[in-house]
C-alpha cells in the first residue's frame, strides 16, 4: 500500500482516511484547487488473453464499451442479484483491464473471481504500486492537461499517457481521479500540489455523496439489488448484454418494478457521523431503511446516503436522533444505458 505519508506529508485514521492540516478544505475545492489522497480506493488489474470474455460473464457491464476514452460503471452479484462490489471498469491495453474499486473489497472480490478465472486465461493481481490521487475544482481539467500532459476526459471518460490514466468523476465540482505509478507520485503530488491545497479524502466522500454515488464496503456485501443504489440510473447496468452471475434477477427487478427501496440522499440535523447500517426510522419509531455512507458538509452537518423505502411514512425521520432531511440527487431515477453513454464520447 502507498505511504501517503512519505509521499504528501498525510496522517491516517481509521477506515482508510487521510487527513491534512489544512483549514477549510470545502473552500478550497469550491474557490480554488484541491488536491487529495484517495487512499480508501484501490486498483484490481485483469490480464489475460481471456480477460474480457471472463469479465463478461460476471460483471454487469458491457465490456467491449469499455475503450476510446470511455470507463464505465459496473457491478459484481451473487446468483441471487446482491452486490458483492461496484467499481468503475478501465481498459487500460487491448487484453488488461483495471478495476477501480473501494480497497477494502478487493481480496474478497478477487476470491469471489477466482472461482470462475481458472477456466480462463486471466490473472489477477492487486495493483498496490499505484497511487489513486483526487483533483477537485474548476481548473483541475486545465492543470492536469499542463503539469501531467493528459488531455481531461469528459464525465466516466479515460484518457491516459504513458503509466498516467486520468478519470473523470461527477460532482458538485469538476473531479479527476488520477491513477500513477508509486516511483513517479513524489513528483507528480510535489507538481500539482504547488497549484492546489492537500486535503483529506473525506471531501472526495463527501462529493460523492453529493453526487449520489454509493461506493459499496465490506459492510455492505450481499445486501443490495443494483437497483437499490440507483446503479441503472448512473448507467452502471447493461440490460442488453448476455448472462452474467445474477443477471436474471436483476433483469427481473427492473423490468416488474419490483425495486421497493432506493438510495436517497438527505442531511441530518446534527454533526453525530452514524455509521453505515445505522436505522432511519419514522416518527412511529418504524425503521424505513439504513444508512449507506455519512460525511460532514461545509457547514458541519452530516450528509448521508441511504437506502429507503419509497412509500411514504409518517414524518419527521430520525437517525440516531437526528432529523433527517432529504435532498435532490442530481440525476433522474431512469434507466440509462452505457450504450448511450459510450455513443456520446465517440
Amino acid at each position: 500500500m502507498i505511504d501517503w505519508n512519505a509521499i504528501a506529508g498525510a496522517t491516517y485514521s481509521d477506515g482508510g482516511r487521510v487527513e491534512f492540516d489544512t483549514p477549510e478544505p470545502h473552500r478550497e475545492a469550491l474557490e480554488g484547487l484541491a488536491l487529495t489522497p484517495l487512499a480508501h480506493l484501490g486498483v484490481l488489474e485483469v490480464e489475460g488473453a481471456d480477460a474480457e470474455r471472463f469479465l463478461q460473464g460476471q460483471t454487469s457491464a458491457q465490456v467491449s464499451l469499455a475503450g476510446s476514452g470511455f470507463a464505465p460503471l459496473t457491478c459484481f452479484c451473487t446468483p441471487k442479484g446482491r452486490m458483492l462490489a461496484n467499481a468503475q471498469l478501465v481498459r487500460v491495453a487491448d487484453q488488461r483491464f483495471w478495476l477501480v474499486l473501494e480497497r477494502e473489497l478487493i481480496p474478497s472480490l478477487k476470491a469471489h473471481l477466482d472461482k470462475f478465472a481458472v477456466f480462463y486465461k486471466a490473472e489477477m493481481r492487486p495493483r498496490d504500486d499505484l497511487a489513486l490521487m483526487g483533483l477537485i475544482g474548476n481548473d483541475g481539467p486545465a492543470l492536469v492537461e499542463a503539469r501531467l500532459d493528459v488531455p481531461p476526459p469528459s464525465l466516466w471518460g479515460h484518457a491516459s499517457r504513458d503509466d498516467i490514466h486520468v478519470l473523470r468523476h461527477p460532482g458538485p465540482r469538476p473531479r479527476l481521479l488520477l491513477a500513477i505509478p508509486q516511483d513517479n507520485a513524489v513528483n507528480a503530488w510535489q507538481s500539482l500540489s504547488a497549484h492546489a491545497a492537500s486535503v483529506g479524502n473525506s471531501l472526495w466522500r463527501l462529493m460523492d455523496i453529493q453526487s449520489g454515488l454509493a461506493w459499496m464496503g465490506e459492510v455492505h456485501q450481499d445486501k443490495y439489488l443494483p437497483q437499490m443504489l440507483n446503479w441503472e440510473a448512473l448507467g452502471g447496468i447493461s440490460f442488453k448484454k448476455g448472462c452474467y452471475t445474477g443477471q436474471e434477477v436483476v433483469a427481473r427487478a427492473h423490468f416488474r418494478g419490483q425495486v421497493k427501496k432506493r438510495l436517497m440522499r438527505a442531511q441530518l440535523d446534527g454533526a453525530e457521523l452514524p455509521e453505515p447500517g445505522t436505522a432511519v426510522v419514522d416518527a412511529e419509531g418504524k425503521s424505513q431503511g439504513e444508512v449507506f455512507t455519512a460525511e460532514l458538509d461545509a457547514y458541519g452537518q452530516a450528509e448521508i446516503l441511504a437506502v429507503l423505502n419509497t412509500k411514504e411514512a409518517p414524518t419527521p425521520w430520525l437517525v440516531v436522533n437526528q432529523r433527517l432531511k432529504l435532498l435532490s440527487l442530481p440525476y433522474a431515477i431512469e434507466r440509462v444505458d452505457p450504450e448511450q453513454l459510450a455513443t456520446s464520447m465517440v
